[in-house]
C-alpha cells in the first residue's frame, strides 16, 4: 500500500500531460488563425501598394488625346505588376465619374482602375471568405488618381 500512496502523491508527468491540451491550443485556437490574417493583411498591403505604384508609373504621363484612350491605355497596363493585373483602366473627367470622350473635356481629370486579390485563409475561411459565388475568397480593390 505504501508504493501505491507514493505514486499518487508524486505527479510530475501530469503537467506533461497537460502541456499536449495547452499546446493545441496554442496552434489551433491562437497562432493559426493569426497567421492567417498576417497573411492577409499582407496581400491586402501588397495589392494596395501595387495600384499605387502604377498611380505613380502613369501619373505624369497622361494621355494626349481625352477623346480617344485606348492606345495609351494598351501601353499604360503594361507597366502593371503581373502579380495584380490591372484589367483595364478609366479616364474619368470632371465631377460626374463619367469617363472622358469628346463630349465631356471637363477638369478634373482622374484615372479609375482596379484588382483583384485572392485569399487562401486555412483557419479562418469561414470569417474571411464569403459563402456564395464561384470563388469566395477573392475581392476587389478600387482605386483613383486625380492627375490634372
Amino acid at each position: 500500500m505504501r508504493r501505491k500512496v507514493s505514486f499518487i502523491a508524486d505527479q510530475r508527468g501530469a503537467a506533461a500531460f497537460e502541456m499536449l491540451f495547452v499546446w493545441l491550443f496554442l496552434i489551433m485556437g491562437l497562432l493559426l488563425p493569426l497567421a492567417d490574417i498576417a497573411i492577409a493583411g499582407f496581400q491586402y498591403v501588397s495589392a494596395w501598394q501595387s495600384l499605387r505604384a502604377f498611380g505613380q508609373s502613369i501619373q505624369y504621363a497622361p494621355p494626349s488625346d481625352f477623346s480617344d484612350t485606348s492606345s495609351w491605355a494598351s501601353s499604360a497596363l503594361a507597366k502593371a505588376d503581373p502579380r495584380y493585373p490591372i484589367p483595364s483602366i478609366q479616364v474619368i473627367c470632371g465631377d460626374t465619374n463619367t469617363a472622358c470622350s469628346s463630349a465631356n473635356l471637363a477638369s478634373p481629370k482622374y484615372y479609375s482602375y482596379t484588382t483583384t486579390v485572392t485569399l487562401s485563409p486555412t483557419v479562418l475561411k469561414s470569417v474571411l471568405c464569403s459563402s456564395g459565388g464561384a470563388d469566395p475568397c477573392v475581392y476587389t480593390l478600387p482605386f483613383s488618381e486625380r492627375f490634372q
